[in-house]
């Protein structure tokens, strides 16, 4: 016999001796990592991988990419703190997959202002270093105007866009 239980992690405070007996080598290594940076990450069988804040705007944004020819590598949320240290986890993580042929990162700034992300994403490019894949990134909301500059100013390899379609059929370019 075997079984597997899936709890939610809201819930779990209600239950701390469910929590003792959670067995992180049971999990995917990878998303374990993930939720020690306060990432949500899933990962999946495609190509492109996926930076989003909030579960619904991530499913629209995986729709865009099955519509426009492409597969997604990933569900990964950042949630409202994406900030350069969230940022650079994120590419990490979603870089270890040898699958991953471009980045999709569209963002909703209602809580966390569009140009600290573009911020973010800037100063986690460049502290990495060169990236491999080509970076798409929509960001839509507090400040876009202002974090559109700073991508299109940035002097990455970073493509920006306003719209969702948009960025979309950046990303069927980037994987041809």
């Amino acid at each position: 016999m075997d079984c597997k239980v899936t709890l939610d992690d809201n819930g779990l405070f209600r239950h701390p001796e469910l929590e003792a007996m959670r067995d992180t080598d049971e999990e995917d290594p990878t998303e374990v990592e993930a939720k020690s940076y306060g990432l949500n990450y899933v990962k999946l069988d495609g190509n492109v991988g996926c930076m989003v804040n909030g579960a619904g705007l991530a499913m629209a944004t995986m729709d865009i990419i099955k519509l426009s020819g492409g597969s997604p590598a990933n569900f990964l949320d950042v949630g409202g703190t994406a900030d350069a240290a969230r940022v650079e986890q994120a590419f990490r993580i979603i870089l270890r997959d040898p699958n991953v042929k471009a980045i999709l990162i569209n963002i909703f700034g209602g809580i966390v202002r569009c140009d600290r992300v573009a911020q973010g994403v800037v100063d986690a490019y460049k502290n990495m270093g060169n990236i491999s894949v080509p970076i798409i990134v929509r960001l839509q909301g507090t400040n876009a105007d202002l974090a559109k500059k700073l991508i299109d100013e940035s002097g990455l390899r970073v493509k920006s866009a306003i719209l969702l379609q948009e960025a979309a059929d950046l990303v069927k370019e980037a994987i041809k």
